[in-house]
């Protein structure tokens, strides 16, 4: 095993061993395919796929047939904004959405816009919060969706969800909320009567990577999305391919258990988290980017003047996993979206470190935590000679 401390459970989480054993005799003694409905192979896998369906279902609080499985989050979220604009471009082009979103919606947006879809990105504020002023004024019309993701993915700051849907109800227009990061670290209950679709993504909840969730609210005008991948007509014609019997089983075992102890497992991890933004906070000049917002209770996010952001990463790396974005940009050397979107410099945001907790982060590890990234730190800025000159210029 890793001899780090792991410090990015919003990029991913491992599999519990509750989860793999549920997912074991579906790879080897029920490994049948659910489409083959002639028998007892078949039979087997679809009612396992079935039962773990009305499962989730169950602990969501929505009905089984407004679920549909997917590859994860990034794959639902492609599956419902461009569903929506296929669906629903005859009344409109037009979505709004935030310029602090996951990239796979920017992206996704940034695709349809090359289509004539008209897109307007909401500025944030430097808590990571839209306007509400602004947020109305944008709604139009012709606006056929509002995409505003419940929890950001780096800095844990939740928006306004019910106003949002408010207001995006009596515009006539459907919402969408990225909820990825909720499952199992918040309260989600009346979260899905406020949104019209929502998406999940198991390997954030302790469950495979691979296995995703979508929330389609059951309505004749919107439910039935047009399928984004065909061929087998599976899952109602809304998603063909081989269903993965195995992953979907784990999936709402996972689910299971994060729900079971939910407030406890709350509470633990914003003790936790309050533990650990006491240390950082005590950097000098350290600055927290989502303590003055209500947040996710297990994510905290700091910038640190005068480091070199890179050499920090690298610094650090060696003893503690932690991002600086989102795993999903890994690929960008770029400094945040997110951060720049709430009017933070981009030498402070390269500078900057996102923290993620979870099921089996300890209080002794939050300390060694606050200690290296103390040290890291203030070893990084000896070699800064503007750290030097700080307050004589």
């Amino acid at each position: 095993m890793y001899s780090q401390l792991y410090f990015d459970y919003n990029a991913t989480t491992p599999c519990l061993t509750e989860v793999i054993d549920a997912m074991l005799p579906y790879f080897k003694d029920h490994f049948g395919n659910p489409s083959s409905s002639h028998h007892p192979y078949g039979w087997l896998a679809q009612s396992a796929v079935e039962d773990a369906r009305v499962a989730i279902a169950k602990i969501l609080e929505v009905e089984a047939n407004e679920l549909i499985f997917t590859s994860g989050a990034t794959e639902s979220i492609n599956t419902i904004l461009k569903g929506v604009v296929r669906k629903k471009g005859a009344k409109g082009k037009h979505i709004i959405t935030t310029k602090a979103e996951h990239k796979a919606v920017l992206d996704t947006c940034a695709f349809l816009e090359a289509d004539g879809v008209e897109v307007t990105y909401l500025n944030v504020n430097s808590h990571g919060l839209i306007s509400m002023e602004e947020f109305t004024k944008a709604l139009r019309p012709e606006t056929i969706l509002v995409s505003i993701m419940y929890a950001n993915n780096e800095t844990g700051v939740i928006q306004p969800l019910d106003e949002i849907s408010e207001l995006t109800r009596s515009n006539g227009s459907l919402l969408f909320s990225d909820t990825t990061q909720v499952l199992g670290k918040a309260d989600l209950s009346g979260v899905l009567n406020l949104v019209d679709f929502a998406c999940f993504s198991g390997h954030k909840v302790y469950a495979p990577k691979g296995i995703g969730l979508i929330y389609a609210k059951n309505n004749s005008d919107y439910n039935a999305l047009p399928g984004f991948i065909q061929g087998g007509g599976q899952q109602k014609g809304q998603r063909g391919g081989t269903i993965n019997t195995p992953l979907i089983v784990g999936l709402a075992k996972a689910i299971e258990l994060a729900i079971e102890n939910l407030a406890e497992e709350s509470f633990r991890l914003q003790t936790l988290r309050d533990r650990l933004d006491e240390g950082l906070s005590g950097i000098e000049l350290a600055i927290s980017n989502n303590r003055e917002a209500e947040r996710l209770p297990n994510t905290s996010h700091y910038s640190f003047p005068y480091v070199d952001g890179a050499s920090l990463l690298t610094a650090l790396g060696r003893k503690i996993a932690v991002s600086n974005g989102s795993a999903c940009n890994s690929a960008s050397v770029a400094p945040s979206h997110v951060l720049l979107s709430m009017g933070i410099e981009r030498s402070l945001a390269y500078a900057s470190i996102r923290l993620s907790i979870g099921r089996f982060t300890t209080e002794a590890e939050i300390d060694k935590a606050i200690k290296l990234i103390s040290t890291t730190v203030a070893e990084q800025r000896e070699n800064n000679i503007m750290w030097e000159r700080r307050g004589k210029v």
